[in-house]
């Protein structure tokens, strides 16, 4: 199978690739990334030089350099998206360009090219804050950030691109995902890596937020799952199953690196911050995912990556934009 990863060089997008490069010997990736401050060729660079894959640096929104790269591919796998909710709140018009518009600009080449399958990958936070229960793929959406709002739009667009063309589109929803490669502004990375550099967790608000997180291992397999055996037109959430707050998520990283609450400093809360995901993955369980690692020991592997690559991350934080409120 030849397939186009947009985003490739991000965190989840580029743990993607070394999955079906490990997985599939007949599979030929193409990379089409912009290298933006969180695009990271360093992510690849154990691959860079198999011959079956091949790197592309091009912007989805640029129609010539999207049509180029759906050129004989039997699929796209769109990870390629602004994601950080803090940067959504203060640049609101970088979200919609790529989120939204991007995002038409490579279906229409996916389109036109005649392409067999696109995975449009998305998040929870289109679902907004859920106090009870869990989202379910038919629940309206209600998100509360740009960067929600832009994804929720994404996702919409590209099912009708199914319902009105015929484009066999697949939508996933994750959860909050973790592991190597994240970019040090996330809630995981900058958390250890504060730690390491003898800094303090910014722990917002009150610490009772809570996140379903999941492995981001876990959530590739799922996507390479739909990818394959999902059906078009169709929704898939993939959770965790964690359920874990802010507060606690603070008090296991620090159990983990041996710190105590001395290392956390409260912040003032970011705007529209949502208080609770959760979400009903039965449907993809149903496909035969479930996720496949724990918890505890996935923290514990993650902390250990960062510790083992200082130099990755450094470089990258020391010219990272600290948004406060």
């Amino acid at each position: 199978m030849k397939v186009l990863v947009t985003g490739g060089c991000g965190f989840i997008g580029s743990n993607f690739i070394h999955l079906l490069m490990e997985k599939y010997d007949d599979v030929e990736i193409r990379n089409l990334d912009k290298l933006t401050y969180c695009g990271n060729p360093e992510n690849l660079k154990d691959i860079e030089k198999d011959p079956r894959y091949e790197f592309l640096k091009g912007d989805i929104c640029d129609r010539d350099a999207a049509r180029k790269a759906v050129k004989g591919a039997d699929a796209v796998v769109n990870f390629a998206a602004e994601s950080h909710v803090d940067r959504s709140i203060k640049y609101p018009d970088e979200f919609l360009r790529t989120n939204v518009i991007g995002v038409e600009v490579l279906l229409d080449a996916a389109k036109e090219a005649g392409i067999g399958r696109f995975v449009q990958v998305g998040t929870d936070e289109v679902y907004g804050s859920v106090m009870e229960g869990f989202s379910k793929e038919e629940d309206p959406l209600s998100p509360n950030s740009p960067y929600s709002a832009s994804k929720a739009a994404g996702d919409l667009l590209a099912l009708s691109y199914y319902r009105t063309y015929g484009l066999p589109v697949v939508v996933t929803r994750s959860s909050n995902n973790f592991g190597p490669y994240q970019y040090p502004e996330k809630a995981i990375p900058l958390f250890v890596t504060n730690l390491i550099s003898g800094g303090k967790i910014p722990l917002y608000g009150d610490g009772g937020n809570v996140r379903d997180w999941l492995y981001v291992r876990d959530n590739c397999e799922a996507i390479d799952l739909i990818l394959r055996e999902g059906e078009s037109g169709q929704i898939y959430n993939v959770g965790g199953g964690d359920h874990i707050s802010n507060m606690e998520l603070v008090k296991k990283i620090l159990a983990v690196m041996g710190k105590d609450m001395e290392s956390v400093e409260f912040v003032t809360d970011r705007p529209g911050h949502d208080r609770r995901y959760a979400l009903d993955s039965g449907k993809i369980k149903k496909l035969g995912w479930k996720p496949e690692s724990d918890f505890r020991e996935n923290l514990e592997s993650t902390v250990e990556w960062y510790e083992r690559n200082e130099s990755w991350w450094k470089a990258l934080k020391e010219k990272a934009e600290i948004i406060e409120w």
